[in-house]
């Protein structure tokens, strides 16, 4: 609440509050006209790891960026804090909307919390009516949210493909960042397309934490990087981290014992600050929601705010899979043959 009541200060400095962010104009679907550039003012609130994961946040402050970039609008994001309480996470959106941000988007399933109907969110909705929020990863339901989903199983899959075309030792390993539906989504996909290549191929499997501690797995280099370190040990010669900034260790890991790695989220062979790693990184699952960011705000400019989900799949490019670094180029035409299966509804990917 020290880092909460700071950042508090911090905006009654702007000395430009307005309740809930009332933006007029901005009320949703056949709403009056959209509000101009310079009025609009579009916060975001992080999950655990913020700008600097390399991973998934950095996709989210990617598209924020861009938002700030291309629309020339304002924006302000807002960090989260490790072990903090729903009622924390509350505060943050609720900080946003006080300071006239609208719209204000939650990255994370996290402000859900553990019931999505009285959730951080759920309340910030219905003590700022007006506000139009957006989460990434969750399913919040109200009149002024939008939910932002992904189908992380299909790109998934892709790297599976991929994985098991370039394994050597036929065993392959995943690893998550924390026990929950949503990154066993990744698991599922990742192991689908690996046998889809190899029916016989060992999938090892580990997860880093679980809700009960606060999935701190997505945010622990140092245990991702045993957790590897282990797979590798095991016979694994490819080890796929959904781990937010723990997939770091897991690079690490492939470093010193000259194996292979797939990241996650960003195409992390460009995002890595360590360049000795780049050649471990085989490829990346890319989870654009810098673009889903980036298009959430440019409807709501254009006053075309649609409460309810959107899921980016393969057919709109909201996932795919990463060519930096030229170690997949050989094998791009099965991956492309693999992904256009998928898109016309030959395969159908699992997601549980």
């Amino acid at each position: 609440m020290k880092v909460l009541a700071a950042a508090s200060v911090a905006f009654v400095a702007l000395g430009s509050v307005a309740a809930c962010g009332g933006d007029k104009g901005s009320t949703g679907s056949g709403s009056s006209a959209a509000p101009e550039k310079k009025h609009l003012k579009v916060g975001l609130a992080f999950d655990i790891g913020g700008r600097g994961d390399k991973s998934f946040n950095d996709s989210a402050a990617a598209g924020l960026d861009r938002v700030k970039s291309d629309m020339n609008v304002e924006v302000k994001d807002l960090a989260a804090v490790a072990n903090e309480s729903e009622n924390d996470k509350y505060s943050r959106l609720k900080l946003l909307c006080d300071a006239g941000y609208n719209p204000v988007i939650a990255v994370g399933f996290a402000y859900d919390g553990a019931d999505a109907k009285n959730g951080p969110l759920a309340r910030a909705a219905k003590d700022c009516p007006t506000t139009r929020f957006a989460i990434v990863d969750g399913g919040t339901q109200a009149d002024n949210v939008a939910a932002l989903t992904f189908a992380e199983e299909q790109g998934s899959y892709l790297v599976g493909v991929a994985a098991a075309l370039k394994s050597k030792t036929g065993t392959v390993g995943f690893i998550g960042g924390c026990q929950v539906d949503l990154i066993k989504k990744f698991e599922v996909g990742f192991a689908a397309g690996a046998k889809a290549i190899k029916a016989d191929i060992k999938v090892l499997t580990n997860y880093l934490s679980t809700p009960a501690d606060s999935c701190k797995g997505f945010n622990d280099p140092a245990g991702g990087k045993t957790a590897a370190s282990g797979m590798y040990d095991q016979g694994a010669d490819i080890v796929y981290a959904a781990a937010g900034g723990s997939g770091t260790g897991v690079f690490e890991a492939a470093k010193d014992k000259k194996t292979l790695a797939i990241g996650v989220d960003s195409d992390q062979y460009n995002t890595v600050t360590d360049d000795s790693l780049k050649p471990v990184i085989m490829t990346s699952m890319l989870k654009r929601v810098d673009n889903a960011v980036f298009n959430f705000v440019k409807d709501y400019a254009a006053n075309n705010f649609k409460a309810g989900g959107t899921v980016f799949d393969l057919k709109t490019d909201g996932v795919g899979y990463a060519t930096s670094g030229g170690q997949v180029d050989d094998i791009k035409d099965k991956l492309d043959a693999a992904k256009a299966d998928i898109v016309s509804g030959k395969v159908t990917v699992p997601s549980k």
